[in-house]
């Protein structure tokens, strides 16, 4: 499977107002974007967590942040996910 590089450029001035470094900023925004697909049914979980660069649990665990279940809402998405597992 070929990987793809997206490059999202953001002035140093964000960094300063959010006190974070680029390695914390970076992984959010992996997360954020890796979540938001998730929640808009685009992806598993395991995809989203690939994406977000942390194991599977570890993301299902990171979903309780911002309300989401792992278990998504369709029962053919357990299923699915059950696949990528």
């Amino acid at each position: 499977m070929s990987t793809r590089t997206l490059t999202i450029p953001y002035p140093e001035t964000l960094l300063l107002s959010l006190k974070e470094s680029p390695e914390t900023f970076e992984a959010e925004a992996r997360l954020l974007l890796a979540v938001k697909l998730y929640e808009l049914g685009k992806v598993s979980t395991g995809t989203a967590a690939t994406l977000a660069g942390m194991s599977r649990v570890a993301f299902m665990f990171a979903l309780g942040r911002f309300g989401l279940s792992p278990l998504g809402v369709e029962p053919g998405e357990l299923a699915e996910d059950l696949t990528h597992a």
